[in-house]
């Protein structure tokens, strides 16, 4: 095995390599600290633009919601109906790019988070998630869904309110067409999932694996980049989350549920991270070698106050990590299920 020299890992869905430096991790550290993420602590804040009956900068006010709750962003990146409109002058070109973009409140309680979230509420935010992408994928010109989070305030999160967006556009983002490009290669060479044979070798090795259930599992990618990278992958080759059946869906959020606990018991504070969900665009293409999954990506590293920076070498050659994936999956799936507030 490569685990204690430095190496490179392949990443199969994007074509691309991570260097691994794992004799690093005993480097000192005399950088920046960030300081360790709060939980919130009363279920209703006045000032907060996304809690229920608040008015928010438009001027809208939220309804009294009691669940799931979504609405166009107020300051949204993308908006409908953009006339379209080509620019090329030389090596110069551009295009209009049109699209919808909607929040998405997990909770009407201010104070929680998804790892604090029950099993049945993140179940109803599956089910928006659902909902959103099938009717935002059905509207002319939207030919991609994208769902995501972003926790916390050292992850650009403006609100502490659990929520996230959804960006539906009318082209495919480079990343999502990376991993379209290796799947479909993949698929047309053994007709079958590219990430269904990868999980029943990761399954088989057991090195990588956090929680499994019957419907999907979370695992730290052989290549992961961020040191506690995780992506949760359905078993079953399903293309988009639509397909999930009501118990697939239970179980979707249970894992959800454990994984995030499992992130904010490691330092034990309110972890930040980025998630999203990569599935088949919605031009109305089959796209069969699609096999949706969701990924999450925190910067912390060492501790809560400690993050990993992309710098230098990530930003002028590749993707740079110190602590290997075996490793960040021994450190998280010793760890309690229950969350370390609870206990």
């Amino acid at each position: 095995m490569l685990n204690d020299k430095p190496h490179r890992r392949f990443n199969i869905l994007t074509g691309e390599w991570v260097l691994v430096s794992p004799h690093r991790t005993k480097r000192p550290w005399q950088g920046k600290k960030d300081t360790k993420s709060a939980f919130e602590n009363k279920s209703y804040n006045e000032t907060c633009y996304l809690c229920p009956t608040n008015t928010r900068a438009s001027g809208d006010t939220n309804p009294d919601y009691k669940g799931t709750y979504s609405f166009i962003n107020d300051f949204a990146a993308l908006v409908p109906e953009v006339p379209v409109e080509k620019y090329q002058n030389g090596l110069l070109q551009g295009q209009t790019e049109s699209g919808i973009c909607k929040v998405i409140c997990f909770s009407p309680n201010h104070a929680l988070t998804l790892p604090l979230m029950s099993v049945e509420q993140i179940t109803e935010v599956v089910g928006l998630w659902k909902k959103e992408y099938a009717e935002l994928g059905a509207k002319e010109g939207i030919n991609y869904v994208q769902i995501f989070e972003n926790k916390g305030a050292i992850m650009g999160c403006s609100n502490p309110h659990p929520h996230g967006q959804i960006w539906s556009q009318s082209s495919i983002p480079g990343e999502v067409l990376k991993k379209q490009e290796n799947q479909r290669n993949y698929w047309h060479t053994h007709g079958k999932s590219l990430l269904k044979d990868y999980l029943e070798q990761e399954l088989e090795l057991d090195e990588r694996i956090l929680i499994t259930n019957d419907h999907f599992v979370a695992l730290i990618p052989y290549w992961a980049v961020w040191p506690y990278e995780a992506m949760i992958v359905p078993r079953k080759h399903y293309q988009d989350i639509t397909q999930l059946n009501a118990a697939e869906e239970i179980a979707f959020a249970t894992i959800i549920k454990e994984l995030t606990t499992l992130y904010d018991n490691l330092f034990e504070t309110s972890f930040p991270y980025s998630s999203g969900i990569h599935q088949r665009p919605t031009d109305g293409a089959a796209y069969e070698e699609w096999h949706f999954h969701m990924s999450f990506y925190p910067p912390l590293l060492r501790s809560a106050e400690v993050k990993k920076f992309m710098v230098g070498y990530e930003m002028f050659a590749n993707p740079q990590r110190d602590i290997t994936a075996e490793v960040a999956a021994e450190n998280l799936r010793n760890l309690s299920k229950v969350h370390y507030s609870l206990r």
